[in-house]
């Protein structure tokens, strides 16, 4: 029988890209978690019973909001009491006063025995004695008074309460009964890998910059959005989390519209160092075999060439 050729298949079409050649910046990212930049716990400082809760769990407050009650009318009553014992010591060194006036002269004349004059001056010193130490307790019941109403130390987001009306407070300890967390600036903590800060920390000083306090350090997000407002470095820890081999840094951005929260988690994303010049082509033309990288480059006469790479 007769052969037929088979016939030739059209050649398959291949896509090619242009190399960019810019200068591109390198960045480091961080994992870590939000928390509030004070975090203030607010509790009892007297004894009584909460009579209510002044607030909105989970809402904001501002500064000198009223947050709890405790029943202040046994704390009213301590401090007549403390008032009406002032008044009594106040008048006895009234007495003493009066004593000594008295006899000072009489002792001059020798019409009294100095004994006396004596005895009017030691009890003169120990009731202005009494009346300061009357004077201090009138003060601290003045305290624990204003101790009844608790109020917001700061603005801020505040927390659940712990404690429900009704319920005896401040019994031996200082009890707690909620949080109140500032959250704008609020701050970001990560921890960097000690081979990571080595190597920063040799780029800064072969560069002899500072550490990139001013630069504009980006929160990635949970959902990957991106916070709309640049932080900058807070504080570094002194040493290295021996069980852990990381840095502690502590961030701080700017968080107006109160949209990040303390215990959210993140990522701060900064540059480390640009490179000058780079060659750019897109990730799917680099072949990795083996730890090898390779291009195919389109040279003269439209002929591909593989060569190796260094990504």
């Amino acid at each position: 029988g007769c052969k037929k050729e088979a016939p030739v298949g059209a050649p398959p079409e291949v896509y090619v890209a242009d190399v960019v050649q810019k200068d591109v910046p390198v960045y480091m990212e961080l994992v870590g978690q939000t928390r509030g930049s004070q975090d203030v716990e607010i509790r009892a400082r007297v004894e009584g019973y909460l009579n209510r809760v002044a607030f909105t769990e989970g809402a904001f407050v501002r500064r000198g909001d009223l947050l709890y009650q405790i029943d202040p009318l046994p704390l009213e009553a301590a401090l007549a009491n403390a008032k009406a014992q002032l008044a009594t010591a106040e008048a006895r060194l009234q007495k003493a006063k009066t004593d000594v006036n008295r006899l000072t002269p009489l002792a001059k004349q020798q019409a009294v025995s100095q004994q006396e004059l004596d005895n009017a001056l030691s009890a003169q010193d120990a009731a202005r004695a009494q009346v300061d130490a009357n004077k201090a307790a009138v003060d601290k019941a003045s305290l624990d008074l204003g101790y009844t109403r608790i109020t917001a130390p700061i603005d801020g987001l505040v927390g659940p309460t712990e404690v429900k009306a009704g319920n005896l407070v401040g019994r031996g300890e200082s009890t707690l009964l909620t949080t109140v967390s500032q959250t704008n600036p609020i701050l970001f903590r990560a921890g960097i890998s000690e081979a990571e800060y080595l190597r920063l920390g040799k780029q800064v000083l072969a560069s002899g910059q500072k550490v990139a306090q001013g630069l504009g350090i980006e929160l990635i997000l949970a959902d990957g959005t991106v916070h709309p407002h640049a932080g900058r470095v807070d504080a570094i820890e002194r040493a290295v989390d021996a069980t852990t081999g990381t840095l502690a840094v502590q961030f701080t951005f700017p968080n107006p519209d109160r949209l990040v929260r303390p215990g959210q988690y993140g990522r701060a994303r900064f540059v480390t160092q640009t490179k000058t010049g780079a060659l750019l082509v897109p990730q799917r033309a680099v072949v990795e075999l083996q730890n090898l990288y390779s291009v195919a480059v389109v040279g003269a006469g439209n002929k591909v060439e593989f060569r190796n790479v260094k990504v």
